[in-house]
C-alpha cells in the first residue's frame, strides 16, 4: 500500500545505551499488530537487533526501520544505537525523521549519551519526545526524571501520559490528552482502556492543563482565545499541539513499561494525530554555486531523494536507503544520480520491518524506502528525477577518534583484506580505511575500539582472514631553527657525457604552518633557468626525508645564491642531484629539530569524572584549555600530542567506567627534544632496518 506524504509520519527512538530503545521498538511493532508476539533482547530474535554481532553482544549496533499504520497513518519508525560508537547510524535517522523520542531511564535519570543526543537535535531544531522507561523496577520515579531534565536541558518537558503507581505498584498509564487509563496486562497482552481512577483526576486535571497551556503556547490566536476564556475545545488543543511540536517549542513526556506493553498505545496515538508531518521538515542542499538552500519536503516537485544509509544483505545484496524529499520514487523508473552525474535504473522497491524487506511499487514525498541491487549509489548520493543543480548537503558526520594499523597476517589475504574494509567504510560512514603512504601502513579508524573490533571480527569470521592490529605509527615532522648554508658539486664521469652540476643554497626558517618557500637568487646565469626546475626538484626530495629521523621537512624557506655548470656535462638531473644533497647538508648546521601533531582535544564525561580526566590529561602532556559543565556533564577542552591519544578511547573508557566520550582533530605542529625526541628517532631507525630487511 502506498501512503500519500500526509499520511507518512517518521519517528526516531534514540538513547543512552540500555534505556529499552530496542524493547520498545519491539513492543511497539507487537501491539501495532506487524509482528505476532514481542521478543526479548537476550533471546536474540528481536526485529531490531538481528545481525550475529547485535545477538552474540545484546547491543544494538546498526539503525534498523520498520513501519506500522496506527488511525490511518503510516509510522516509519528508526531503533538506533546506544553506544557512542555507532553515533552515525543515529544521526542518518535524524536526517530522516521529522521527530525524535529519547528513552531515559526511570531510574537513572538523563546520562550522558542522552546529554549528547539532545545537543544534536538542538544543533538540527529537531522536535523530540521523552519516553521514561522501566517505572516498574525499584528506584523508579518519573516525577524526578522530570525534574532532572528540566534542571539539566532547561526545558519543562509536559507530560501527556502519567503512570499509574511506580516499582512494583505500577499498573498503567493515563492518557490526559484523551482522558484515558490504560491499564498493564499480564504476559503478552496489549494495555486494556478503562476509566481514570479517582485517586488520579487531581494530578490528571493538573497535567492537563499545563498540556493546554502548551497548545495555546503554539498559536497566537489559541493563546488569546485561552486568555480571555480559559479554556479550548479538543480540537484546539490537537491543533496547537501539532503546531508547537512542529516548532519545537513543546516537550512531550510519557510514561511507560515497553516489557509489559504499558503507554504504548497512547504514545501511537500521540504520533499519529499530533507527530510532526513531513510537510513541516526541510532538507538543506547545495546549489551549482555552493549556496546553502532550504527544500521543503513535497509531492507535487519533481522527485528528489538523498541516499542516507548503505547495507549489504546475504540475500538481497546492497541496499539503498533513501529519503524521499520531492515527488514519487517508481519501481522500474529511471533516476539521475546527480552526485555522480549517471543514470540509474530502479528496479524493486522495498519498505522494510528489520531485515525483513516488503516490495511496494512506489513511495511519496517524505516516506523512507530501499532500493536494491544498485551498483553504483552510495551514502549521501543525491537522486532526482532529470536534470538537477541541487545536491543534498551531505550526513553530518563527526570524526574518527581511534585509530589502528591492519593487515592481513597472510600477505596474500591483503587485497582481499582492503575490499572488505572498503565495503565497511560504505555501511557506516564514520569508519574510514586509507593507506598512510608516508608511515607505510593501513590504517582503520571508527568511533571507538567496539566499533573497530566489531567490524575485525565480522571480517575474520565471515571471510576467513587473520588479521592483526598494532598501534599506528605518529606522522612527525622535522624543521630547522637557524639558518644555515651548504654547497654541494655533482661529478659524475661515465664515458661520453658526463653529469656536472653545482649549487650554494641558503636555508632559513619560516614560521610554523607556513610550510616551505623557494627563492631563485641567481645572478648573471650561474645556473641556467633551464636547470632551476631540476634544483626544486631535488630540495623537494631532500625535504621528503629529514636528516634526524627520515621524516618530512616543513617551514622552511631554501634559497638557491649560487651555482656552476658545465655547458656539455649538466643536464637537470645533475642539478637535482646536486641541491638534494645541499639541502641535506645544509639542514645539519641548521640545528633541525623534531615536531610532533597536537591535537585539540573535546572530552565529554559526567562531573563525578573531572578531577581524573584532567589528572590522566595532564600526564599525557596536555594543555587544559577550558571546561564547561552543562547538566552535569563536563566538557573539557585540551590540546594534547597525537602520540598520546592513540589509545585514549581505551584509557578514558577506563577511567570513566566506559561513559566518556571524545573528539579530536588535528591543530598544529610542535618541537619536541630531549629523552622524547631520542625515543621517536630510535623508533623510526628500527622501522627504517625493518623496512630493509622485508
Amino acid at each position: 500500500m502506498s501512503y500519500t506524504t500526509d499520511l507518512i509520519k517518521n519517528v526516531s527512538i534514540a538513547g543512552h545505551g540500555g534505556t529499552g530503545k530496542t524493547t520498545l521498538f519491539e513492543h511497539l511493532l507487537f501491539v501495532g499488530g506487524i509482528i505476532p508476539r514481542a521478543e526479548t533482547v537476550e533471546s536474540g530474535k528481536t526485529a531490531g537487533d538481528y545481525s550475529p554481532e547485535e545477538i552474540e553482544r545484546k547491543i544494538s549496533i546498526h539503525t534498523v526501520l520498520a513501519h506500522l499504520e496506527r488511525k490511518g497513518r503510516k509510522i516509519n519508525i528508526f531503533d538506533t544505537p546506544g553506544s557512542s560508537d555507532f553515533l552515525g547510524d543515529v544521526i542518518l535517522s535524524f536526517r530522516a525523521s521529522e521527530c525524535a523520542l529519547l528513552t531515559v531511564d526511570g531510574r537513572a535519570g538523563v546520562q550522558i549519551e542522552t546529554v549528547k543526543l539532545w545537543r544534536n537535535l538542538d544543533d538540527r531544531k529537531k522536535p523530540r519526545g521523552i519516553f521514561i522507561t522501566k517505572l516498574d523496577e525499584e528506584r523508579a520515579a518519573f516525577d524526578a526524571v522530570l525534574a532532572d531534565i528540566k534542571e539539566k536541558f532547561q526545558v519543562s518537558p509536559v507530560p501527556v501520559t502519567l503512570p499509574m503507581g511506580i516499582g512494583p505498584g505500577f499498573k498503567g498509564v493515563i492518557d490526559i490528552l484523551e482522558e484515558k487509563a490504560y491499564f498493564a496486562q499480564d504476559g503478552d497482552t496489549i494495555e486494556k482502556e478503562g476509566p481514570i481512577p479517582a485517586e488520579y483526576e487531581e494530578a490528571v486535571a493538573a497535567a492537563r492543563e499545563r498540556l493546554i497551556e502548551a497548545a495555546a503556547e503554539g498559536d497566537d490566536t489559541l493563546m488569546e482565545k485561552y486568555i480571555d476564556k480559559g479554556a479550548l475545545t479538543a480540537e484546539e488543543i490537537h491543533a496547537g499541539l501539532i503546531e508547537a511540536l512542529a516548532a519545537n517549542s513543546f516537550v512531550p513526556a510519557f510514561a511507560g513499561v515497553a516489557l509489559k506493553n504499558s503507554g504504548l498505545l497512547p504514545l501511537l496515538d500521540f504520533v499519529a494525530g499530533i507527530g510532526p508531518s513531513p510537510f513541516t521538515a526541510k532538507d538543506l542542499a547545495l546549489t551549482a554555486e555552493g549556496e546553502r538552500q532550504e527544500v521543503p519536503i513535497d509531492p507535487a516537485k519533481p522527485f528528489s531523494a538523498l541516499v542516507i544509509k548503505t547495507s549489504y544483505d546475504q540475500f538481497s545484496g546492497k541496499l539503498s536507503w533513501v529519503k524521499i524529499v520531492s515527488g514519487k520514487l517508481s519501481s522500474e523508473s529511471d533516476i539521475l544520480n546527480v552526485s555522480e552525474n549517471k543514470k540509474e535504473r530502479v528496479g524493486k522497491i522495498y519498505t522494510c520491518v528489520g531485515k525483513k524487506l516488503e516490495e511496494v511499487r512506489e513511495l511519496d514525498a517524505g516516506d523512507v524506502g530501499i532500493i536494491a541491487k544498485s551498483a553504483t549509489l552510495k551514502t549521501n548520493d543525491t537522486l532526482s528525477a532529470g536534470d538537477s543543480s541541487l545536491n543534498f548537503v551531505h550526513l553530518r558526520l563527526p570524526e574518527p577518534v581511534h585509530s589502528v594499523a591492519v593487515n592481513a597476517v597472510a600477505k596474500k589475504d591483503d587485497d582481499k583484506l582492503g575490499e572488505f574494509l572498503i565495503r565497511a567504510t560504505e555501511e557506516d560512514k564514520t569508519f574510514r580505511y586509507v593507506f598512510n603512504t608516508e608511515t607505510k601502513e593501513a590504517m582503520i579508524s571508527g568511533m571507538g575500539e567496539l566499533q573497530v573490533n566489531i567490524i575485525l571480527d565480522k571480517i575474520r569470521q565471515n571471510q576467513k582472514i587473520e588479521v592483526e592490529t598494532h598501534i599506528p605509527r605518529v606522522a612527525y615532522r622535522e624543521t630547522i631553527t637557524k639558518k644555515a648554508s651548504a654547497e654541494y658539486t655533482h661529478k659524475k664521469q661515465t664515458g661520453g657525457h658526463g653529469q656536472y652540476g653545482k649549487v650554494v643554497l641558503d636555508i632559513s626558517p619560516l614560521a610554523r604552518g607556513e610550510g616551505y618557500k623557494f627563492v631563485n637568487a641567481i645572478f648573471g646565469g650561474a645556473v641556467p633557468k633551464n636547470y632551476i626546475p631540476g634544483v626544486e626538484k631535488g630540495i623537494a626530495e631532500g625535504m621528503a626525508r629529514g636528516t634526524m629521523a627520515g621524516y618530512p621537512v616543513v617551514d622552511v624557506e631554501v634559497t638557491i645564491v649560487d651555482g656552476k655548470y658545465h655547458p656539455v656535462d649538466s643536464s637537470e638531473l645533475s642539478f637535482k642531484l646536486a641541491s638534494r644533497n645541499a639541502f641535506r647538508e645544509a639542514m645539519k648546521q641548521a640545528s633541525p629539530t623534531l615536531l610532533e601533531p597536537i591535537m585539540n582535544l573535546t572530552v565529554f564525561v559526567e562531573e563525578k569524572y573531572l578531577g581524573d580526566v584532567m589528572s590522566d590529561l595532564s600526564g599525557k602532556r596536555g594543555k587544559i584549555l577550558g571546561q564547561d559543565t552543562v547538566g552535569g556533564i563536563g566538557e573539557i577542552r585540551a590540546q594534547v600530542p597525537q602520540a598520546e591519544l592513540l589509545r585514549y578511547s581505551i584509557d578514558l573508557r577506563s577511567i570513566t567506567s566506559g561513559t566518556g566520550s571524545f573528539s579530536v582533530e588535528f591543530d598544529h605542529y610542535a618541537p619536541i627534544s630531549g629523552r622524547i625526541a631520542d625515543d621517536v628517532i630510535k623508533s623510526a631507525e628500527a622501522f627504517r632496518v625493518k623496512e630493509e630487511e622485508e
